[in-house]
């Protein structure tokens, strides 16, 4: 058996939008524990997905934690917005932020867990004064913006430099903080990706991709997988 630690997040970007309550059910059903929720404004990033609307609306559907992925700028707006519609966490992108430190603050005042992603060539170096304030540090390990890409290699290494600031901020304050990956993840690279440090794992098409619409347990076998790679 996997570390209970160890937390499955499937991105609902790659999920179908026309029945998108039945499979949000049937993926925790299955065993995922978060739901990943992708915001595209086609500014920050060239693509635009979902609002809080759509997450007001799954909120009744799950007791599920929802992570929501901010890729919009500016930020600072969107926050309580999520905040009121049921997110339970609420990353962003330091790019988007001209203070960085407030927008951290906002989303924590509006009652959610709050944490920075980092692009694939984005440094961590912005860690070093908002650590106090993050719960999750999440890396994208493929560039924000679509659904279906292959893992980015140089990634683990990024993962292990994260896991180092981590581990050694625990150390000294007993505070933990989630390292969260997004992008590329499969049954046969979680390992991997796991050893590097990773304790949250964003899958979408790798789970979705599972789907078969007359069978309401259609993600076990993929989500088994990941677990028992994790495990191994």
């Amino acid at each position: 058996m996997s570390s209970p630690n160890y937390l499955i997040a499937p991105s609902i970007l790659s999920a179908n939008f026309a029945k998108l309550g039945e499979e949000i059910s049937n993926v925790i059903a299955s065993g995922a524990d978060w739901i990943h929720f992708d915001v595209m404004d086609n500014h920050y990033v060239p693509n635009l997905s979902i609002g809080p609307l759509v997450c007001e609306a799954i909120r009744p559907i799950t007791q599920a934690v929802i992570d929501v992925h901010l890729m919009v700028k500016p930020v600072d707006r969107i926050v309580p917005d999520f905040a009121k519609a049921g997110a339970n966490v609420i990353t962003f992108h330091p790019e988007a932020s001209d203070h960085i430190d407030r927008t951290l603050g906002l989303i924590r005042d509006s009652g959610c867990k709050a944490g920075l992603v980092f692009n694939p060539a984005t440094s961590l170096d912005y860690l070093d004064y908002v650590m106090d304030k993050i719960d999750v540090i999440l890396l994208m390990s493929v560039n924000p913006g679509f659904g279906g890409q292959k893992f980015i290699p140089s990634t683990l290494a990024k993962l292990a430099a994260a896991r180092q600031r981590i581990d050694a901020y625990t150390a000294k304050s007993g505070r933990e903080i989630r390292l969260e990956v997004d992008g590329g993840v499969t049954v046969n690279n979680i390992a991997e990706i796991a050893k590097a440090g990773a304790d949250t794992f964003v899958a979408g098409s790798a789970v979705f991709g599972a789907a078969n619409s007359s069978d309401p347990h259609c993600y076990d076998s993929v989500i088994a997988k990941m677990r028992a790679a994790l495990g191994a």
